[in-house]
């Protein structure tokens, strides 16, 4: 695998950090800046919501751009947001700064993972995408813990400023690595991008998306009351469970990546499949310790086996705009996020007990395999008319050759 994938995974160790970390310092930026706890989330949601705005504008208005270009600029706009945010005098402009910060996140892995894919043999493609990603589950590993430890110990405002070195360290890394002849081929612009959209199976892919992770989120962001109430761990050994879904998400990760150039489709719905099953038996897992941190680790492994298949199925089926699509992927990721925590919560407020959420994301990861099918039924529809159109597109040539002579 080329070195250039580690300076993207060096980029995705940087997002990775700064999009979670802010989970385990929301109690001290609301003493800080006077502010509640609920106050102190909304930052969280700032964040996602610069992701979901900022993935597809990006990466479309970019499309004519040098694709080392956009990566280093959008670093570049990464390393401003989260400069500003250390920077902060108050909560306002604090939700400026990480909305900021949330904007090149969507694009960069969009446009990261059509660099990947284009440096790479084909049947390496998949494995190329999980290695950039290996950034992103190496930070729920390792970046977040220590910056969160760092917070701590340094005030608040020392993490946003080493993450923002993160991002210096990327830029350089991308601009030594990355060769300079990877660019757009599309010249269609802005319009042309965006009629890429148009296309169901994009949909459907995004679709699966959205329910496969919200499947995950649902049960995940409500993981700490599940740890502590159902399996009786003490709050400070929450942060070390949390790593090791991180370790789970890694291993998922690299070994969807590998699975998925064998089979793409199949990947995805194994991963799907095994992610129903862990949701479905957290209720009992979560019965003792030690099957609860087998659960975690568990969970990380089933959700992000699926990661890579579809970042590259969107890509795919997108192939006249796979930045603009690859970054919408992103979009509906986040989305995934908000969507999911709110299912998992109302399934909580209605009083179903501690381990509803993960009841309530089998539903959801059910209805990703839904999605999932009948994209590949649409496909399959789709096949026999494509090899029609084959067909008569390579008689015609010879038709008209007899005429002429």
């Amino acid at each position: 695998m080329p070195l250039a994938l580690l300076a993207l995974a060096v980029g995705a160790f940087g997002i990775g950090t700064t999009e979670f970390v802010m989970m385990g310092l929301l109690p001290d930026v609301a003493d800080d800046l006077n502010i509640s706890i609920p106050s102190a989330g909304h930052l969280v949601s700032a964040y996602a919501l610069g992701v979901v705005i900022g993935a597809p504008l990006l990466a479309a208005v970019t499309a004519k751009m040098s694709r080392r270009t956009v990566l280093i600029g959008l670093m570049g706009l990464f390393v401003v947001g989260n400069a500003l945010s250390a920077l902060a005098p108050d909560n306002g402009w604090l939700l400026a700064a990480r909305f900021l910060s949330g904007l090149p996140h969507g694009a960069f892995f969009g446009v990261g993972a059509v660099v990947a894919t284009n440096m790479v043999a084909p049947e390496r493609k998949a494995r190329s995408v999980s290695l950039m990603f290996l950034g992103l589950t190496v930070a729920n590993v390792v970046g977040v813990p220590v910056a969160t430890l760092m917070g701590q110990h340094l005030g608040w405002r020392a993490t946003f400023l080493g993450v923002s070195a993160i991002g210096l360290a990327a830029i350089a890394a991308l601009a030594f690595l990355v060769p300079q002849d990877h660019q757009h081929t599309t010249a269609a612009g802005l319009r042309g991008e965006l009629a890429a959209l148009r296309s169901l199976p994009v949909w459907l892919s995004l679709g699966t998306t959205v329910a496969g992770f919200g499947a995950l989120f649902a049960a995940y962001s409500y993981i700490t009351p599940m740890l502590t109430d159902a399996a009786g761990y003490a709050d400070a050994s929450v942060t070390l469970l949390l790593a090791l879904f991180g370790v789970g998400a890694t291993a998922g990760n690299l070994l969807g990546g590998r699975l998925a150039d064998h089979s793409l489709r199949g990947t995805l719905f194994g991963g799907l499949t095994s992610l129903v099953a862990v949701l479905a038996l957290f209720p009992l897992l979560m019965r003792t310790e030690l099957t609860a941190a087998v659960a975690v680790i568990l969970l990380g492994m089933a959700a992000f086996a699926t990661g890579s298949p579809l970042q590259l199925m969107v890509m795919e089926k997108a192939s006249s705009a796979p930045s603009l699509a690859s970054s919408a992927n992103q979009a509906a990721f986040n989305l995934a996020n908000a969507g999911g925590a709110w299912i998992g919560g109302l399934a909580l407020a209605a009083g179903f007990g501690v381990t509803s959420p993960a009841t309530a994301g089998v539903a959801l990861a059910v209805l990703g395999l839904v999605v999932a099918s009948l994209a590949w039924a649409v496909d399959r529809r789709r096949a026999p008319v494509a090899g029609r159109e084959r067909i008569v597109a390579s008689h015609v040539p010879q038709k008209a050759e007899a005429v002429h002579r």
